[in-house]
């Protein structure tokens, strides 16, 4: 099975920084990022939209044209932070349609979107989710025109049931999921149960290990932090199994977003030994 990244991993170095995380002492351009990946041994990016600098067709064509001589998969990711949020927000919509526009430029056949987020989680749930059948549907006929796949995240907003309740509700082969194996365990779903249920509607996704943070608070959504793959609560041989299982088509991305304190501004060092593990994992794949 193929292993990639999300460009997420260095978002700190992309310059989004949390409140209780260090800046870095130089940002990371994207021109630089896309020399870095080179540098990784993988096989796909998927590529967050919010730190692409410019949507012109010259550099849409640049970010095509390198990741086609790097011989890379990819995946196009819109929605950071809070996409539809819940379905309420009608101008997100209409800049999630510009994006499949982009997502073709760039040559992905998937393009990760975001229903909604932590900020909306608290709220009735029912509405969000007919809004959002709404919204996906319409947009997976636009998408399908280009022959592309909208891959929602589960995005700390919602647990598998209802991800699957959505994919069922829009009920297209081009609509799945964008599998984020950490934000269930964040949303107390078991990602493994999640995956038994999602498997076969999976696109995309995020592979997160998580583990507890001692001293924060539980309510917190960092509560459960990023540690290198391999090392935290998630049997990620498992899930990589179940996909496997199911022909899943697409690469494991790692993605790292809040570092557990034992790793602290080691978003290298993470990343690394997340790609060497899933690599191990997948060679022993059955």
């Amino acid at each position: 099975m193929k292993v990639g990244i999300d460009s997420y991993c260095y978002h700190r170095l992309f310059g989004e920084v949390y409140p209780n995380q260090q800046k870095p002492e130089k940002e990371l351009s994207f021109e630089n990022f896309l020399k870095k990946i080179n540098t990784l041994q993988i096989d796909g990016v998927s590529l967050e939209s919010c730190f692409i600098p410019k949507f012109n067709d010259d550099y849409l064509a640049f970010i095509k044209s390198h990741l086609d001589a790097s011989n890379m998969d990819r995946v196009y990711a819109w929605g950071h932070p809070d996409g539809l949020e819940g379905g309420a927000n009608e101008q997100a919509y209409e800049e999630m349609i510009q994006h499949i526009e982009y997502a073709r430029q760039i040559g992905a056949n998937v393009m990760r979107v975001v229903g909604s987020s932590l900020m909306f989680r608290f709220e009735p749930h029912a509405p969000q989710l007919e809004k959002l059948t709404r919204m996906f549907a319409e947009a997976t006929k636009i998408a399908a025109g280009y022959n592309i796949k909208l891959a929602v995240e589960n995005h700390i907003d919602y647990n598998s049931d209802e991800i699957l309740q959505l994919i069922q509700n829009v009920n297209s082969p081009y609509f799945g999921v964008n599998f984020d194996s950490g934000n269930f365990l964040r949303v107390l779903d078991d990602p493994i149960q999640a995956m038994e249920k999602l498997a076969p509607h999976v696109f995309a996704t995020h592979i997160k290990d998580l583990k507890p943070v001692k001293g924060v608070p539980v309510n917190e959504w960092y509560f459960f932090s990023c540690v290198p793959t391999g090392e935290g609560l998630i049997q990620n041989e498992r899930l990589a199994q179940l996909l496997k299982d199911n022909n899943y088509e697409g690469f494991l991305a790692v993605e790292i977003d809040f570092l557990h304190p034992d790793y602290t501004n080691q978003e290298e060092e993470v990343v690394q030994r997340s790609i060497q593990t899933l690599r191990d994992i997948s060679n022993g794949l059955k």
